[in-house]
């Protein structure tokens, strides 16, 4: 019998869901809004102990319909995975909708209204969720996170493990920008991902018991995970979820680029 994601079915979400902003609070100038809102991956059945906090749906996100499937998704499975935790988990973005450029983000990560939606998200999960832990990925997911910690009154209340760590995409972001080799960034992200592990080992209970291991100082292709099934909506095909890159925006100008999304299954992902 195959698991799939059920949706928004329960009463706290389907209210969140039904209620979201439109591109009068998130602007066309600085979010790929035509692609509309992606919410959340994970659980919302009040079994999930560690709540992820990321930053924004990329192209992969926008075809899927749930947060974190693409590469930054698929190296936090292998994180969590390393916690024992492979089912217990939810994750949501600091922006529902796509940022256009790293400028858009920093705009608007404590916008009144953008961070008022994101709070009911964080008041909900930890509400209804048996929540022990938060870790936020990035800089301007935990800026969201702190912005809750100051704002609601369950996000003083709080009183489990908060941590951070450098986003999973951190090393080509940094390589791309000449601010540090991919090796020297990747080094440094995992830095910060061996201290999170510490903060959360012992505190979150997990699915299944091992013993920590941190990382080195690069990545194994075992710690890129592939996406459950479970995550994901109904009877979508195993290429969507696997460790290779099947959705790129192209176009011949900035307006195109950001209005396409070419998806090619992967060749070794094709049945003919």
């Amino acid at each position: 019998m195959r698991e799939f994601c059920p949706g928004y079915v329960r009463a706290p979400y389907r209210a969140l869901v039904a209620d979201y902003p439109d591109e009068s609070v998130f602007t066309v100038d600085d979010f790929r809004v035509e692609w509309g809102p992606v919410f959340h991956r994970g659980r919302l059945d009040r079994t999930a102990r560690i709540l992820v906090v990321g930053q924004d749906p990329a192209q992969h996100e926008a075809v899927v319909r749930r947060i974190l499937v693409g590469t930054a998704g698929r190296r936090l499975q292998g994180f969590l995975a390393r916690l024992g935790i492979d089912r217990s988990y939810v994750m949501i973005n600091s922006f529902a909708y796509s940022v256009l450029g790293q400028g858009g983000g920093s705009r608007n990560v404590d916008d009144p209204a953008i961070t008022a939606y994101r709070n009911r998200w964080l008041d909900t999960i930890v509400k209804d969720q048996p929540i022990e832990a938060v870790l936020s990925l990035g800089q301007l997911a935990d800026q969201s996170v702190k912005l809750w910690q100051a704002q609601t009154a369950r996000g003083k209340a709080f009183s489990g493990v908060v941590t951070t760590m450098r986003h999973p995409t951190y090393p080509e972001s940094a390589a791309a920008s000449g601010s540090a080799t991919h090796a020297t960034a990747m080094a440094k992200m995992l830095t910060t991902w061996n201290a999170a592990l510490d903060q959360l080992s012992g505190h979150v209970t997990p699915d299944s018991p091992i013993p920590l291991a941190h990382y080195g100082t690069d990545l194994a292709p075992s710690d890129l995970a592939v996406i459950p099934e479970r995550d994901l909506p109904p009877g979508l095909p195993v290429w969507m979820r696997s460790d290779k890159t099947w959705a790129d925006r192209q176009g011949a100008n900035a307006n195109e680029k950001r209005a396409t999304i070419v998806i090619r299954i992967p060749t070794s992902e094709r049945p003919f």
